[in-house]
């Protein structure tokens, strides 16, 4: 049988551990991004991962592949991530409708663009985003459409609809400002609108 690693003082599982298995935690994060295809959820997995073979180094049998006793304990533990997702029930359509309808009814209050600027600087701002945000704004802004009925003129979900447009407000705000700001307009309107 091989010698498990046991080790009385906690300073010395440290050092064993941080010997044997730290040197594989680029490899371990390099296979978790891979898996999970997100970094914050790679990282945490990771981390799980590492936290759980320190408590269980104890068991850990010296001369056998660390890294293969890390990759099982990471696959062990997405296993359980999934199970435990799989459980939860999903929201209905009817719900996240719901959702959607609560949030675009409680958008944060944006400020608008600065006074004195013509509609010709305002359409070539416009013209300088990119064509899916230019579609929400004309639409919602000049067309005056509910985010309901631009989803369903663009054939998009909802939530899709509120994100364009937020994104596209934040963009074509801050493109204003800066020409606003360039040439002396409106200077007086932005302070007030920010206190």
């Amino acid at each position: 049988m091989r010698d498990t690693v046991r080790t009385a003082e906690p300073d010395a599982q440290w050092a064993d551990f941080e010997q044997v298995a730290l040197p594989h935690l680029d490899s371990l994060f390099r296979l978790a991004l891979w898996l999970e295809r997100d970094r914050h959820q790679a990282e945490d997995l990771v981390q799980e991962t590492f936290a759980q073979a320190l408590q269980s180094f104890h068991r850990f049998q010296r001369g056998t592949n660390c890294r293969a006793w890390l990759v099982s304990i990471l696959q062990h533990l997405r296993s359980n991530r999934r199970r435990s997702l799989a459980r939860q029930p999903p929201l209905s359509d009817v719900d996240v409708g719901d959702l959607e309808e609560q949030l675009a009814e409680t958008l944060a209050y944006e400020p608008p663009t600065p006074q004195g600027l013509s509609e010709d600087e305002v359409m070539l701002a416009v013209k300088k985003l990119a064509p899916a945000f230019q579609e929400a704004i004309l639409l919602a802004d000049v067309e005056q459409f509910s985010y309901k009925e631009i989803a369903e003129i663009l054939g998009i979900p909802l939530g899709t609809v509120m994100s364009r447009l937020h994104r596209a407000r934040k963009l074509l705000r801050t493109e204003l400002t800066a020409y606003a700001n360039a040439h002396g307009i409106g200077r007086g309107t932005a302070r007030a609108v920010s206190s």
